[in-house]
This record gives C-alpha cells, structure tokens and sequence, in this order.
C-alpha cells in the first residue's frame, strides 16, 4: 500500500484527505484510459502561470472527447482555498483532473455527458537548486496524432514514457531522451528539452509528438527578453552529446541543469543558471 504525502482533494463539493476512493471498476477512465490532467506549482508563496494551467486541462478534456465542466478562474479560486489548507512553506504540486465516468456509443468511446472533476493538491517537494541529471537516448519513442492524443494532457500517454525512464534507470541514469517517430530528438521523459552551443540556446520546435509545456514557452520567452538567442528547431542526439550545456524545464522541478549524457559529464553553465534566474524572478515578480 502507497504512503501518500499530504493530499487533498476537491470532488463534488467537499474537500477530501488522502486519497478518496472516486473510481470503480466500471469507470470508464480506469477501465479505458479516458482521463486528463495539469499539474501547476505553488512554492514560496506563488503559483506562476496557474490560469495557463487551468485552461490546458480543459482544452485536454475538449481533446479527448470530454466536456469541460469548470471555468479557469474557479479553478483558480478553488486552488487558492486548497494551499490554505497547507503550511506556507511547503512545495505543492496542483493537479486538476477530468475523466469519463461512463461509456459512450460502443463502449471504446467516452460519454462526454459523464464527465466527472476534482482538484487534488499534494505535497511534492521540489529539486534543490544545483541538483543536476544524467540522461541517455532511449530506445522508445514518442507517437504521433495519428497514434495518440499527443495534443492533449492526457494520462494514457504516460505509460510510454514511465517505461523509457524505467529503462534508462536500468542502466544507472536519472532521465532518457526520447526520439519522434522520425529519429529527431522530442523530449526527456518527464520534460522538455534544451542544449545551449557557443552562447546560444536550441530546443526542438513542437512537431506533434510533445506536449509544448508551459514552462517551456515561458523560460524561451525570458531568455529571449534577456537578449539569449533561442533557436525553435530540428535536433539530432548527436547536437547534445556535442553541447556546451544541457538543461530542462518542466512543472515539477521547473529549470534543471544536466550533469551528464552518456558517459560524458557536462557542468551545470551560465545559461542554465540565467534561465533559472529568469523562472523564479518571473514567478515572484
């Protein structure tokens, strides 16, 4: 049996601890994988880009075949009376979900009428600054629009991806480095994916086979803003092993340095360091 940190839940009406018991067997979500999600911050105080982060999972619900059934500004005010509930100075991970209760026409498809919500806050602490990554080329890949609902949020993508990490910790690294179905470098499992060359910042342009995070958009627009060229683009393994600097951004950890791919070790650099400069300066701003 899991031992959860500090949780709570929003669902139909109430404020749930722990972990409450919402799904059953015939649930379509569990049954079928018709569920979506987001997962914002709260730390010190703030919770950066929290409304881009309510629109997303009902923009997921939409791609999904679901209805959006909460408008983002009582999603926020709902998130705000949730992290009252915990110590100021813990770091929360906010994730508000959708998901079928109910089958639709021929049992596959979700009933969109059947749309069900909650808002689960948890204690989730945050890596410290400097700590670094080591990373390897998986030999998974991401899929396409044509095989998955990349354009969504959803939680039966993650499974793919739970298995390249489990595979990369097979071999003694922290992260894998997953592929597009064309061979050109998508994401790490868990983030997207930047490398800096002489000064100048390169991360792959969004194809459809990632999910453009938010984090993501938001560090190459401080970068930008800062005078650091950034380059939206088509990249191959072989730019990274060969980068003067990797780094990633994400929800949960925000800005993380790479401190090794392969068996090549890198320092955590200037430009990784700026832009988590620049992240945690916009947060508090």
């Amino acid at each position: 049996m899991s031992s959860w940190s500090e949780t709570w839940t929003w669902y139909e009406g109430e404020w749930h601890a722990g972990n409450p018991p919402i799904m059953g067997p015939r649930t379509h979500a569990s049954w079928l994988g018709s569920s979506v999600f987001d997962g914002a911050r709260y730390f010190e105080g703030v919770m950066p880009d929290l409304d881009l982060h309510c629109q997303r999972v009902n923009d997921s619900a939409a791609a999904l075949g679901m209805k959006a059934t909460f408008e983002v500004g009582k999603m926020m005010e709902l998130t705000k009376e949730g992290v009252s509930k915990f110590s100021p100075d813990k770091q929360i991970y906010i994730k508000p979900m959708y998901w079928a209760e109910g089958d639709g026409p021929g049992v596959i498809a979700p009933d969109a009428n059947s749309t069900q919500f909650c808002l689960c806050l948890f204690d989730a602490p945050m890596a410290p600054k400097g700590a670094a990554a080591s990373i390897t080329l998986s030999p998974f890949r991401r899929p396409t629009m044509e095989c998955m609902p990349v354009n969504a949020k959803a939680g039966c993508l993650y499974p793919n991806n739970a298995r390249a990490m489990v595979e990369a910790k097979g071999r003694g690294f922290d992260n894998a480095v997953v592929l597009d179905m064309l061979g050109n470098v998508a994401e790490l499992t868990s983030a997207n994916l930047f490398m800096a060359k002489d000064g100048e910042v390169h991360t792959p342009t969004p194809n459809g086979t990632f999910l453009n995070g938010l984090t993501r958009q938001r560090v190459i627009h401080l970068l930008r803003r800062a005078g650091v060229p950034v380059h939206e683009r088509t990249l191959a393994y072989k730019d990274f092993l060969e980068a003067d600097e990797i780094f990633s951004t994400g929800n949960y950890n925000k800005v993380s340095p790479v401190n090794r791919i392969e068996e090549r070790s890198l320092q955590p650099g200037p430009v990784a360091e700026k832009a988590r400069e620049l992240y945690w300066e916009f947060a508090h701003a």
